[in-house]
């Protein structure tokens, strides 16, 4: 079996949960790899923030829609962290600070994701 098979018959098993678990698990292992190169290998950073930073501003975007039905609240809030990775993930770039808070911010999202007792929280 091809890997794209693979790769297709994975997504279709998915729900939608844990496809946004599973994507915030590879944004987030190439946000810990990018922490650990030297600071040099500017591709390697940029790649893994650009990734992050993408991905939390469809998920703005998302939450932006007003026929998003999930609760205003909880929507308002993914807005507001979009927005922090958004300003940290330059900060980051300029080497001001690290990638700890990005890492740990999508960890707490794939805890919430993988839910209670779940394997995946462990």
């Amino acid at each position: 079996m091809s890997l794209q098979a693979y790769k297709t018959a994975a997504t279709r098993a998915e729900n939608p949960r844990e496809m946004e678990y599973r994507l915030f698990g590879q944004v987030t292992r190439a946000l810990m790899h990018a922490s650990t190169v030297d600071p040099s290998d500017i591709a390697t950073r940029i790649d893994a923030l650009d990734w992050n930073r993408r991905l939390w501003s469809v998920l703005a975007t998302d939450c932006a829609n007003p026929d998003n039905a999930m609760d205003k609240a909880l929507r308002a809030s993914i807005i507001s962290i979009s927005l922090f990775v958004s300003k940290h993930s330059s900060v980051v770039m300029r080497g001001e600070d690290d990638f700890q808070a990005l890492i740990d911010i999508n960890k707490m999202v794939m805890q919430g994701l993988a839910g209670p007792g779940s394997a995946q929280a462990a």
